[in-house]
């Protein structure tokens, strides 16, 4: 079998890479391995390991789903926050006949200043393809929303206005749960809501992928945002008179912060699936 490595991280969703990736895929036998490095929110006092890890599984976990549905077999790699060390693991690791760089045009690309694609090249024996994405003009084949939620991941009303967000086009959700506190238990019951979320969206036939985020859920948000190329902002909460996300005006100043819609879902308590 073919191995074509696929390095990338904000182009990861581009059209042109995209199209690399469905041309390879007609040649012969072909698996991809997909290597998205690191990166540090732009957000935020302190920076949670497992968070940044999760921003780059996030996007392996959204492009395996979009390739899935067009019967293209790829497998993910976090890679080091350097992207030539990354590509060189990942090189090691999987030796691929071919590898395909995607990047910004020049004059707003990190990795081409630092010479990326050259220092590849000579590195490795294996060809390489650069693929150019200027996804601020040419945006992005799908929409994409972005939906933020803790106690109420659960919820119908959040469940129902999802699946009415996603007719009528190819449409991907990014989840994003604030962890109530620092590393350890809060960490793992984000996690453990985020999973339920993301389960129960998949099964009604949602692409979906999400991580957990800072403890402040505007400074979770703004991450994401600053992150992803997103559409849209759905944010869950409780009502009002139990709500601290709107006693601090999350809301407001996440549209006010992001110039993109926000839709408010509410949810009773008894609408949680415990």
């Amino acid at each position: 079998m073919r191995t074509i490595l696929v390095v990338a991280n904000e182009t990861l969703g581009g059209r042109p890479l995209l199209e690399t990736v469905r041309e390879r895929a007609k040649e012969e036998e072909t698996r991809f391995v997909v290597c998205v490095p690191r990166t540090r929110p732009r957000h935020g006092n302190i920076i949670y390991d497992d968070a940044v890890f999760q921003t780059a599984q996030v996007r392996i976990d959204l492009a395996r789903a979009v390739m899935r549905e067009e019967g293209i077999d790829v497998i993910g790699e976090v890679g080091d926050p350097d992207p030539f060390t990354a590509t060189m693991d990942a090189v090691g690791m999987y030796d691929p006949d071919e590898i395909v760089i995607s990047t910004f045009p020049a004059t707003s690309s990190g990795w081409m200043r630092r010479d990326l694609i050259e220092r590849v090249t000579d590195a490795v024996d294996a060809p390489v393809h650069h693929v150019v994405a200027d996804i601020d003009q040419e945006g992005l084949p799908f929409g994409v929303t972005l939906v933020v939620a803790n106690r109420t991941t659960t919820s119908a009303p959040l469940l129902d206005a999802l699946k009415e967000h996603a007719k009528g086009e190819r449409h991907l959700f990014i989840a994003v749960v604030p962890q109530e506190g620092g590393e350890g238990l809060a960490s793992r019951q984000a996690q453990a809501r985020l999973t339920q979320l993301i389960d129960r969206m998949r099964s009604e036939g949602l692409l979906a992928a999400g991580m957990i985020g800072d403890p402040d859920p505007y400074t979770a948000t703004m991450n994401a945002l600053s992150s992803f190329r997103v559409d849209d902002v759905i944010i869950s909460t409780l009502p009002s008179t139990r709500s601290g996300w709107l006693r601090a005006d999350l809301i407001e100043r996440v549209r006010k912060a992001s110039n993109k819609p926000v839709e408010h879902v509410v949810a009773e308590s008894a609408d949680a699936v415990v």
